[in-house]
């Protein structure tokens, strides 16, 4: 279906403040229309565009043929060439059509099996008008290996197994989320053991353990085939090839089915942003050109991350791009996207040495890259219109206006944004400041700082502080004490005893406070990267653990991630308390280094008689127990910080609490 034109009227409903920015928004969306109508026009819509991985590759016949087709419109001839046709370079010439598309029929063998063995290694062979012969890994290939005995180059492999070996989905997606509770992961760290972890191992040990936790959406992060494991899947060298180093195809579609019986919705960290430059075994210079896939020159290369830069403004890049995103869900089965690097992607300075103030001007001038954005609204678009469950997720850390509002309202069409103040937040606090320099407003405000009616992710930290060159909030608080006072058989150090309150505190205050969504990266719910310490029955960071199984679970009862924000009615910065109300429950947080209130006054909108659902104070949290979860709490018909009525609880020092009515 085609676009209407946007109406200015949409546009200031939803933000009146983008009066200013107008005309921009509705030249970005005629871009936009104009992208979609060309799309329908010369190739069907959407469905038929996104199908390009049924096209492009190799693709088995009923007949036991193989037809390969590559775009390369530079080259001047092609073969294909492998462990088939014992490398031949002359034997399977390939025919060019007038869009430097190239085709070849490989027939099948004398018996009639398939002409090409599965996963046996192949490539395609091309002579440059320079007279030049390159040789390159197909672009859409499935399957590549790495031999690291032999060299770090893939080797591109003819994924084709019998069908009794083909994985077959036995689970339906589940529902779309109401509240969206995300554990981010990573296959290969998934073991404690210091090895690379495998898709059947994470299937086996770490998906229980997700559901238990009471999370029902995995970002899985470096599935995208990637030249150098420690990039973290950051350099994507295959975009159709899930990564070989952790197992085959078909056990990755089983970790994805698992998680669907499980009830857990299934994201793909994808990697748009930027493509690893590796020419042997990437998609750069693949026709011998530096602007196939990519723009040419400085343009198309991006000086911080060292890599290649998509040209979004070209028919064949989105072809592919975007049939990427739909091979994902279609052959994998994934549920949706956190699109990585988005604000590289909508800025011509790529957010590089860049500061932004909020200020509108900065996301509609000449700084903003109209041809990616108009590649996330298509990419949006297309994935709503064909898949309704389909989930997108924004890395932002502009604060792009309309980044979650639908592309017919004049937005780009992500469903969530991440938060990415919030971390940077917290690292600065325990950084630079003492426990009672703490800026209860700051830290609410930064909490609270999202754009009406766009929804957010919150996250306490991020996975680049477990991962690279930073360290996890627990390593920030308790350092070296976490190798020597992190078991029962040890002392309660004051360090350890601050450490365990104030990891439990800002995560819940994080969970509650910070958005539509939450995300925690794997390990960081137990403050420690290895499995193995949260087993061990004597060790502390099984507390850690249980209060985020037990904070997960409250919420999914509540629902306070798809409630509307909540009302904070104290930041009391001498006393250091927090007090707001959500989903119709009632938190209060006592962030003082060393005062505890008895008898401590505040606000609750409803009457009624209340108790306490959760408290960090607990025991089973590696709490002091001071706080007395049976006691019963009734209101006063009183006005009090705003709120109707109000009522008195206990609050221990470094200690949260959450009420809810009886």
């Amino acid at each position: 279906m085609s676009s209407a034109p946007l109406d200015r009227q949409t546009v200031l409903d939803t933000d009146p403040w983008l009066e200013q920015e107008v005309p921009a928004i509705l030249h970005r969306h005629d871009l936009f229309r104009k992208w979609k109508n060309t799309i329908q026009t010369s190739e069907g819509g959407y469905d038929a565009f996104t199908k390009g991985y049924n096209k492009f590759g190799l693709h088995v016949q009923s007949d036991g043929s193989v037809i390969y087709r590559e775009w390369a419109p530079n080259a001047k001839e092609a073969v294909l060439t492998g462990d088939f046709n014992n490398w031949n370079r002359i034997s399977h010439p390939m025919q060019k059509d007038e869009y430097g598309v190239w085709e070849i029929t490989v027939p099948p063998t004398a018996s009639g099996e398939c002409g090409i063995p599965h996963d046996s290694k192949l490539k395609i062979s091309m002579i440059l008008p320079s007279g030049e012969r390159i040789e390159r890994l197909p672009a859409w290939i499935t399957r590549v290996t790495q031999d690291l005995s032999v060299s770090p180059v893939y080797d591109a492999r003819f994924w084709n197994p019998p069908k009794s070996e083909i994985y077959q989905f036995k689970n339906k997606r589940p529902p779309q989320p109401k509240s969206a509770r995300i554990y981010e992961a990573h296959v290969g760290i998934s073991t404690h053991e210091h090895r690379v972890g495998t898709y059947k191992e994470f299937t086996r040990d770490t998906l229980p353990r997700i559901r238990d936790l009471g999370y029902n959406i995995i970002q899985l992060m470096a599935v995208m085939e990637h030249a150098y494991y420690a990039s973290f899947g950051y350099q994507v060298t295959n975009f159709f090839a899930a990564s070989s180093r952790y197992g085959s195809p078909e056990d990755l579609k089983e970790l994805i089915d698992t998680a669907h019986g499980m009830g857990i919705t299934m994201l793909l960290d994808i990697v748009h942003s930027h493509a690893c430059k590796n020419v042997l075994d990437g998609i750069n210079q693949f026709d011998g050109t530096d602007h196939q896939y990519f723009h040419e020159g400085s343009k198309g290369r991006h000086e911080l991350w060292d890599s290649r830069l998509f040209n979004y403004g070209h028919h064949e890049v989105l072809r592919f791009l975007l049939s990427n995103l739909r091979f994902w869900v279609e052959e994998y089965q994934f549920d949706g996207f956190r699109f990585d690097g988005v604000t590289s992607m909508m800025y011509v300075h790529h957010g590089i040495g860049t500061g932004f103030s909020g200020g509108y001007h900065e996301y509609f001038g000449d700084s903003v890259d109209l041809e990616a954005v108009i590649y996330l609204m298509l990419a949006n678009d297309a994935m709503h219109e064909l898949f309704p469950f389909c989930i997108t997720i924004a890395e932002d850390v502009s604060g792009m206006p309309l980044l979650c509002v639908p592309c017919s309202k004049g937005g780009i069409g992500f469903d969530y944004r991440l938060s990415m103040a919030i971390p940077d937040m917290w690292i600065k606090l325990l950084k630079h400041k003492r426990d009672d320099e703490w800026d209860l407003s700051n830290i609410v405000h930064t909490l609270t700082n999202r754009r009406y009616g766009e929804k957010s992710i919150a996250y306490a930290e991020s996975h680049d502080q477990a991962l690279v060159g930073d360290k996890t909030l627990a390593f920030w608080m308790m350092d070296k004490e976490m190798y020597t006072n992190m078991s029962d058989l040890s002392e309660y150090t004051p360090i350890i005893a601050r450490g365990i309150a104030l990891h439990k505190m800002i995560r819940l205050l994080v969970h509650s406070l910070g958005g539509e969504g939450y995300l925690n990266f794997e390990g960081n719910e137990f403050g420690h990267p290895e499995w193995n310490v949260v087993d061990d029955p004597i060790l502390r960071y099984r507390y850690l653990n249980d209060f985020d199984k037990a904070m997960n679970h409250l919420e999914e009862k509540y629902g306070w991630l798809g409630a509307p924000q909540a009302y904070v009615s104290l930041k009391h910065e001498v006393d250091k308390v927090v007090v707001y109300e959500r989903a119709g429950l009632l938190f209060v947080f006592n962030f003082h280094p060393s005062n505890s209130f008895t008898d401590y006054r505040v606000g609750v909108e409803d009457p009624g008689e209340y108790h306490i659902v959760l408290s960090s104070d607990s025991k089973r949290f590696g709490g002091f127990e001071n706080v007395k979860e049976d006691v019963k709490f009734f209101t006063t018909p009183m006005e009090w910080n705003g709120r109707k009525n109000w009522l008195q609880v206990y609050i221990p020092s470094r200690t949260c609490i959450v009420l809810a009515k009886v």
